[in-house]
């Protein structure tokens, strides 16, 4: 089979189930958000400094390639095909209450930065949100699961905690930023 339809050459995607959309669809756009950030925690799951945490990083890819499943066919058709782990969002929180106990208490803002591995980090986080953000606009007008949102926000915190993690691993102070 070859990699290369053309069937995408006139501007056009097809959603699971066949329909055919502009790729600016709401749908191609919550999906291609989704698909980006998945490729950020690759990249994150692959440094050492998260070795530790490898298979936490593989749940969350598995559980975001459900979301993209699930976002790229119409109404709740996709939960036929796939299921997100309705423990999915606990599962983050119980993650993130881990590396919080290890993280002296936020004062004051941080700013992304201070190693390269931090700073993708904080890039994987503000891909999270544009899916987010894409997500919940289709929310708006077409029927998903509401887990998927629920899921990209804990998501963001759990990215967000595993920076302030990943600088305490690697022993870089906190580059932080107040008014």
């Amino acid at each position: 089979m070859k990699i290369y339809t053309r069937t995408g050459d006139d501007g056009f995607t097809s959603l699971s189930g066949g329909r055919r959309v502009p790729k600016h669809h709401p749908r191609v756009e919550a999906y291609g958000c989704v698909d980006e950030l998945i490729a950020w925690i690759s990249l994150l799951k692959d440094f050492k400094v998260n070795k530790s945490r490898e298979s936490i990083l593989l749940y969350i890819q598995k559980q975001l390639m459900v979301s993209a499943t699930l976002l790229a066919t119409e109404g709740n058709g996709g939960e036929g095909i796939c299921r997100q782990d309705d423990k999915c969002v606990s599962i983050l929180e119980g993650e993130i209450d881990k590396m919080e106990a290890n993280l002296h208490q936020l004062k004051k803002f941080i700013m992304p930065g201070g190693n390269i591995l931090l700073s993708y980090c904080h890039i994987a986080r503000c891909v999270c949100r544009r899916a987010e953000r894409a997500v919940v606009k289709l929310y708006e007008s077409e029927e998903i699961p509401e887990i998927v949102i629920k899921f990209l926000n804990r998501l963001s915190d759990y990215l967000f905690v595993l920076s302030r993690q990943m600088s305490l691993d690697l022993g870089i102070e906190e580059i932080s930023w107040s008014v």
